[in-house]
């Protein structure tokens, strides 16, 4: 089958005019008329998407998941798959050979492929992260170049900008870009880099003022850099508490030469670049979020109507029955946030507040459900023959990448405060 053949063909049938990413309101954004209210229903060729990815996170994700769990290998053909089926690399524009989703849909996928493995999810989204920056600042030829590469063959990419002392403090970064002629020199270390040793290209931020208090709007410039770029050094896959089969490492960059050619807009753009991204990438990592914690509610309901104790079923018991209840209040709620960050992106207006809400949320919701998760299973829940301590190990994350849970909360006040004074 050739690239995203499946998924353009499944577009075809459901719908002739599918969108391509741009910064104008998506087509199908189900946007009400006057009176009518909101309109929670999907689309016909929402819902088909939505049912791809579910059929192949039950059918071919969950049976194996456990087994990446264990070995931490690398799910290259559950990838392959992934981008066989057009669940991957979704916001690629069509002139660039994809198939242009919006955001809206990007969230459908991601939360079925979540409720399969969030390990196999993050290794796929982490490619959406790694492209956004150029699908937003790209011009023409970097698109195609680098974007079309993906729709061409099951690639991978990186968004390369944590440093050992440098996370949720992005000024911080240390990494340097000296311009020599037509090229820029770049020296530095990045962490925690998310496909970091299976990326065919990154898009990296290096600092190139050399002043110290240059501000960080003017002090930073965002890269291409192909991955095979002589003075790249990977470092050992680091064996993290989940979603162990995601690739993450350290990546050193000496004297490695760049084209100016690859720099995105210009020097000192790559600040607002980098930051840009998470507007239409923190969605998604929200709808991660709450496919595990639908999973975790799932499995957590199946056990409580088997386990019996006392005589009865342990979901006949108030405490049960209320847990479970809470559960399931967090998880559809969780999901409102992220598809009202994601509608906000689609319809052409800036997002942040949103998208920091929905991401905050949908991350202490998916840790406190697969904890609640664990509990209603008792001694079975500790146990690694059972389904749910991985999933409390792999929810960890969503408070961390992407902005921690705290960073959001800054995000959120200082936008909810700036709406005061204005």
């Amino acid at each position: 089958m050739s690239a995203l053949s499946a998924g353009r063909l499944l577009r075809t049938l459901v719908w002739p005019g599918w969108r391509s990413c741009s910064s104008t309101p998506a087509q199908n954004v189900q946007l009400s008329k006057p009176g009518n209210g909101f309109s929670f229903e999907l689309t016909d060729e929402q819902k088909e998407f939505q049912a791809t990815a579910r059929k192949f996170a039950l059918e071919e994700i969950i049976p194996v998941a456990a087994e990446y769990d264990r070995t931490g290998e690398y799910p290259v053909p559950l990838i392959k798959r992934a981008w066989e089926l057009g669940l991957m690399n979704s916001h690629i524009p069509e002139s660039c050979g994809g198939l242009g989703l919006g955001t809206f849909e990007a969230c459908l996928i991601t939360e079925e492929l979540a409720y399969g493995c969030t390990g196999v999810q993050t290794a796929i989204e982490a490619n959406s992260l790694g492209q956004m920056p150029v699908i937003i600042a790209g011009n023409e030829q970097q698109k195609k170049k680098y974007l079309g590469r993906m729709t061409e063959e099951p690639l991978m990419c990186a968004y390369c900008v944590t440093e050992p002392g440098a996370g949720s403090d992005v000024a911080g970064i240390r990494t340097r870009a000296e311009r020599k002629g037509d090229e820029y020199i770049i020296n530095g270390q990045k962490m925690w880099i998310t496909n970091g040793g299976k990326a065919n290209w990154y898009f990296l931020l290096a600092r190139t003022d050399p002043d110290p208090w240059a501000p960080a709007s003017k002090a930073f410039t965002g890269f291409i850099v192909e991955a095979n770029s002589p003075g790249i050094q990977i470092g050992r896959k680091e064996l993290n508490m989940g979603q162990r089969c995601s690739d993450t490492r350290g990546i050193v960059f000496e004297d490695v030469r760049v084209p100016k050619e690859n720099v995105l807009i210009a020097e000192g753009a790559g600040f607002k670049i980098a930051m840009g991204a998470f507007d239409k990438t923190r969605p998604p990592v929200a709808a991660g979020a709450v496919g595990l914690a639908r999973r975790a509610l799932d499995e957590a309901t199946r056990y409580a109507l088997e386990r019996k104790t006392f005589g009865k079923p342990i979901v006949e018991h108030q405490a049960v029955a209320f847990l479970l209840a809470e559960m399931a209040m967090k998880v559809e709620l969780a999901r409102l946030g992220y598809q009202r960050a994601a509608w906000e992106v689609d319809a052409g207006r800036r997002n942040t507040f949103y998208a920091s809400i929905a991401k905050a949320f949908a991350g202490d919701v998916a840790n406190q459900v697969a904890t609640d998760a664990v509990q209603i299973f008792g001694g079975n829940g500790f146990n690694t023959e059972y389904p749910v301590e991985k999933l409390m190990r792999d929810a960890k994350i969503y408070q961390i990448y992407e902005g921690t849970a705290q960073i959001q909360r800054v995000i959120i006040a200082r936008e909810h405060l700036g709406r005061h004074k204005a």
